[in-house]
Order: C-alpha cells, then structure tokens, then sequence
C-alpha cells in the first residue's frame, strides 16, 4: 500500500514537473501582433507607410514559421523565444507603420488640399484674364488637359485616393503652369511697347483738345473703342478684333488687327457694305510699309509675303469673340452713333493697352 502511495506521489510529481518545464508558445503576443496588423492595413499602411508595414508582416511571417519549427520538437525541447522575439517586433513595427501612415496621409491629404487650391486660382486667373486671349491650338489643348486632370484630382482627393489625386495633380500643375507662365511671358514681350502707345494716345488727344475735334481710340487688350471730343471722352464702346490680335500686324491673312497713328479714308453704309456701317482706315500707311520692308530686308519675313489692307472700323459685331480679319467690329447701335460724329480724315489710334499690366493684373486679381 505504501509502494503504491509513493508511485501515485511520483506520477502526480513529474506530471507537476513536466507541467511546469514544458515550454509555452507566447499566444497572447501572436494575438497582439495579429491586431496590431489589422489595425496598420484598416489605416492603409500598406499605401502610406509600405516599408514599415512590410518589415511587420515579415516579423510576423517569421514567428509564425518559427512556431511551426518549434511544434515539430518534442515537447520537452521546445523553444518559443525566436516566436516571443519575432511578434513583438511584428508587433512593434505595426504599431509605427499604423502611426506613421495616419501622419503621412493627414500630411499628404494637406497638400494636396493647398495644392488643388493653388491650381484653381490659377485656372481662375487663366479663365478671367486670358479670357479672349488667342491662344494656339496646341496651348489650347494643352489647357484643356490640365483642366480635365485638375477637376479628376479633385474626384480623387474626395475619394481619399490621395496618391491618385497626387499623380494627377502634379500633370495638371505642369500644363497649368506651363500654360500660365509662357502666355503671361508673352503679354509681357508685347507691353514692353506700353510707353510708345501711351505717347500716341497723348498726343492724339492733345491735338483732340486744342482742335476741339473727334479722334478715336481702340485699346485692343481692354477691347474697348473710345471717341474722344475736344481732349475727353464722349463715348466708350466695346470692340471686337482680329482672331490674333494679340501684337502688331505683320503680314496679309495674319488675322491681326494693327497698331498705330491712323485716319479715316472713306465712310461706308447700305449696299456699300456688307457690315451694316463701316469705316475705312488708312493701313497700311507709310510706316507699315517701311517696317514691312524692313522685316523682308532682315529676313525676318518671308520674300514672298505681301502686306495687309482693308482694316475696316465696321458693324455687326456684339458676338464678344474676336471674329474679324483684322478689323474692328461695333454693333451696330453704336456704328449709328459714331458714324455720323466722325469724318474723313479723322484720327484713329489703336494701341495694345492704354494701362499698364500690373495696373490691368491689380485690378483683375
């Protein structure tokens, strides 16, 4: 009986023992490490924080492996310390790819929300001051892309699909930009003129005042048509130019509407005019025809090109797009009040701007 009591002690004994040194896998860490995953992919990790995120699934492929290696021992010679090391830093690096994707993609979603602003003022200012300018088909298309990719970023910023909207916004920065900077390059080239137009408008209406007579003025840039009487303003309408009358005109066919010191040669009306009233200019006059030798002599113009004529101060316009060849078109309710006011020999003076760019750029913006 005795024997058989200390057999039982001895059983229940190593059992105790084999309980005690038998190694225990680390559940609760794979668990953790598990959640931790879970929550890095639901904060898109994998997007914002993809390095970080992938040195956790490794940690964590490891211990899982290690796990497996370890449960094909005998039970007594197991060792779970590679698992316990590998998920808590599966776990480690989860938490900061999680922490780090949230930071990142509040970052990003920032700028992207400040960039999208940047472009929209700049397509507003493209669209405002650049309104009727005669781009090229090629800058035109080129604007309309960068529109397009704007107005899909914005889709895709929404959506939160941030590295989307990136992609699209940097292609549509590029054209806007691109667009922007080269045309407002351009205006500038051409007001480097300004201080020549406003001496022909000064002088023209000096002569205007102390002959108490009418002169007219087109600002080409404003669109505007002014007739002055006596030095001042009497009327103030809007005009209608050349397809390209952005700069002087150069050549016949080139759409262009000029800029000069120029006078009434003959007045049209009825039948005589396919343009309800108009008013024909003397172009090109004397220094058209020299600067037009000029340019065939420095090779700057074609042998073969032949100057323009014809330029017209005429009716039927109001469509408020730049439609005419070169002339400048009224309605005609105002070719009624200005053609009987007018006659021949009366100055015309057409100009690119009578303010300066800034001035313009201020007031528009």
């Amino acid at each position: 009986m005795v024997a058989l009591l200390i057999s039982a002690a001895i059983l229940v004994l190593m059992v105790f023992v084999a309980v005690k040194i038998t190694p225990e896998p680390p559940a609760d860490k794979v668990k953790k490490a598990i959640m931790s995953l879970s929550e890095a992919t639901a904060k898109q990790a994998p997007t914002y924080s993809r390095k970080l995120y992938y040195e956790a699934r490794i940690a964590f492929d490891s211990a899982m492996a290690a796990w497996k290696r370890e449960n094909k021992k005998f039970i007594f010679v197991r060792n779970y310390d590679k698992v316990l090391e590998y998920a808590l830093l599966a776990d480690k690096k989860a938490r900061e790819a999680a922490q780090l994707s949230v930071q990142y993609s509040n970052d990003l979603e920032y700028r992207l929300e400040q960039k999208i602003n940047s472009l929209k003022e700049i397509e507003r200012k493209i669209d405002e001051f650049f309104i009727r300018y005669p781009l090229e088909d090629k800058t035109r298309t080129r604007l309309s892309k960068g529109k397009l990719l704007l107005k899909e970023s914005e889709i895709a910023y929404e959506k939160k699909q941030l590295f989307e909207a990136n992609k699209k916004l940097n292609d549509a920065e590029y054209l806007l930009t691109t667009v922007y900077e080269n045309t407002l390059n351009d205006i500038k080239a051409w007001f480097s003129s300004l201080n020549t137009w406003k001496k022909w408008v000064e002088t023209a209406v000096n002569e205007s005042r102390k002959r108490k007579s009418y002169l007219i003025v087109i600002d080409k840039f404003a669109h505007k048509c002014y007739l002055y009487y006596g030095g001042k303003v009497k009327y103030e309408f809007d005009a209608e130019l050349g397809k390209n009358w952005v700069g002087d005109k150069r050549i016949k066919g080139d759409k262009a509407t000029p800029e000069g010191n120029y006078k009434i040669v003959k007045k049209y009306q009825g039948k005589a005019t396919p343009w309800y009233k108009a008013l024909s200019l003397d172009y090109p006059n004397n220094e058209d025809v020299a600067r037009f030798k000029r340019e065939i002599t420095s090779g700057t113009l074609s042998p073969s090109a032949k100057i323009g004529n014809g330029i017209e101060i005429h009716g039927e316009g109001g469509k408020n797009v730049d439609w005419t060849d070169g002339c400048i078109a009224l309605t005609n309710k105002n070719m009624d009040l200005i053609y009987p006011l007018v006659q021949i020999g009366t100055p015309v003076v057409i100009v690119g701007s009578l303010r300066s760019l800034d001035e313009i750029m201020n007031n528009t913006w």
